[in-house]
C-alpha cells in the first residue's frame, strides 16, 4: 500500500496531472495512462503504463 502523504505528491510524469490509486495502479485521468505498483513502489514509467479507456 502507498502512504497517503506520497500519494498526495506523486503526479504522472507525462502530463503532471495527480494520480489517483485504484487496486494496484495509479491512475491518470488526464494522459489515460495507469502505472503499476510492483512490490508497493510506483513505477512512474510513460513506457510501463498501459493505456486505458476514458471513464468519462
Amino acid at each position: 500500500m502507498i502512504d497517503n502523504d506520497l500519494l498526495q505528491m506523486l503526479v504522472c510524469p507525462l502530463s503532471k496531472a495527480p494520480l489517483e490509486l485504484v487496486g494496484e495502479e495509479l491512475i491518470c485521468e488526464k494522459s489515460q495512462l495507469a502505472y503499476p505498483i510492483i512490490d508497493g513502489i510506483p513505477i512512474l514509467l510513460v513506457e510501463e503504463a498501459r493505456k486505458i479507456e476514458s471513464s468519462k
